[in-house]
C-alpha cells in the first residue's frame, strides 16, 4: 500500500495567520498531487485551543492559528471536497510531530504492509521536517519521500534547508 500524507494544508497557514506567497503558490500542484496518487490519502491537521499562547510553541511563536473549530482550522476548500467524497483519515494533531499519525500508520501497517510513504504540505521546516523524521524512525525499511514542490516552508530559505537535513537522513526528495 503506498500512502500520501498531506501535511497542514489548513488555511490558516495558506491565507490566514500564518499565511505566506509560497504556501498560497502551492495549493493547485497539492490537489493535483491528491487526485492524481494511486494510494490511501492521509491528512493531518494542527490543532490547538484557546490556551495555545500558554503552551512552550505558542511562547516561540505568540500568534493565534488553528484554533480547532474556526476557520483557519479547516482544510483549504480545495482540497476539503476531496477529503470528505474519499472519507480520506484526518488526524488532528497538538505538536509538530504526531504520535497518533504514526499509532495510524502502525495499524495501517499491520492490515497490508506499506510500501512507500510521501509527503507533502506545510510547512516544510516545521511539521513536514517533523513528521517525516518520527516515521523514518518508526519505519526506517519503509521508503520516506518528500515532494518539495508540493510544499513551503516559513520562507524560502528554511525550505530549502529542511529539504537538506531530510535528504541527510536519507529521505528521498522529489522535485516533481
Amino acid at each position: 500500500m503506498k500512502l500520501l500524507i498531506v501535511v497542514d494544508m489548513q488555511n490558516d497557514f495558506i491565507a490566514g495567520a500564518l499565511g505566506t506567497p509560497e504556501a498560497l503558490k502551492i495549493v493547485p500542484y497539492v490537489k493535483q498531487r491528491i487526485q492524481s496518487f494511486d494510494g490511501k490519502v492521509v491528512f493531518t491537521l494542527d490543532t490547538h485551543d484557546d490556551s495555545y499562547l500558554k503552551h512552550d510553541e505558542g511562547k516561540h511563536l505568540p500568534v493565534l492559528h488553528c484554533i480547532k473549530g474556526t476557520w483557519g482550522h479547516q482544510l483549504h476548500q480545495d482540497l476539503l471536497p476531496y477529503a470528505i467524497k474519499t472519507r480520506a483519515k484526518l488526524i488532528e494533531k497538538h505538536t509538530f510531530g504526531s504520535k497518533e499519525l504514526i499509532d495510524y500508520l502502525n495499524e495501517l501497517n499491520f492490515q497490508e504492509q506499506i510500501s512507500s510513504i510521501e509527503l507533502l504540505g506545510l510547512c516544510t521546516d516545521i511539521c513536514v521536517i517533523s513528521n517525516a523524521l518520527l516515521i523514518k524512525t518508526y519505519f526506517p525499511d519503509i521508503p520516506i519521500s518528500v515532494d518539495a514542490s508540493g510544499s513551503a516552508g516559513v520562507t524560502p530559505t528554511s525550505h530549502q534547508n529542511a529539504l537538506e537535513a531530510m535528504k541527510m537522513c536519507h529521505i528521498e526528495i522529489k522535485n516533481n
